[in-house]
């Protein structure tokens, strides 16, 4: 099939334990690991990357408890991971309303876009009010559902639209002021 349009979208998703499918509260020591799949709740965004020519490259987990524990170690191997693996753009959770995901997601998003060339955004329910006001104003913060709450799909086109106006170089100034905190 030869494709005249634009290169298909590389996304790296960073999850939790529980959203990488590799448990839930009672793993939250997970180690920092990786797989070159979509993984856990990456298939959500299949349906959504879809409709803009993307797709997941690879997965980076841990668990938010190990991330809390060693905090700045895995700054540093997340930032590292992200640069050899050379994705278009990192997908930071969705993180619902899940405090210790969501913080992890805010830090390494800031971190990424600070140490690396390439962009990061977060995705985070509202219940996360004290991670999203501490990083609204360096990292785009999509707008979420708590889990189990209503507007998923549409949070996840959000999710998907927004990382590939940023990777095709859009001005997203007016976009991000409506679907980010």
């Amino acid at each position: 099939m030869i494709n005249l349009g634009g290169k298909t979208m590389k996304i790296l998703m960073i999850l939790d334990q529980t959203q990488a499918g590799l448990g839930g509260k009672e793993n939250p020591d997970l180690p920092l690991g990786g797989k070159s799949m979509p993984i856990g709740s990456a298939h959500m965004l299949e349906p959504s990357l879809k409709q803009v020519d993307g797709k997941v490259v690879a997965c980076l987990y841990c668990g938010d408890g190990y991330f809390k524990k060693n905090r700045e170690e895995v700054k540093l191997k997340m930032a590292a991971m992200v640069k050899k693996i050379s994705p278009d753009i990192v997908v930071c959770g969705p993180a619902f309303n899940y405090a210790g995901y969501a913080e992890m997601c805010a830090v390494l998003a800031h971190e990424i876009n600070e140490k690396t060339d390439i962009p990061a955004i977060a995705a985070m329910s509202k219940e996360n009010e004290e991670t999203i006001s501490e990083y609204k104003d360096s990292v785009n913060i999509v707008i979420m559902p708590k889990k189990g709450g209503t507007g998923l799909s549409e949070s996840l086109n959000n999710i998907c639209v927004l990382a590939k106006k940023i990777v095709d170089g859009e001005d997203i100034t007016d976009y991000a002021k409506q679907i980010c905190y």
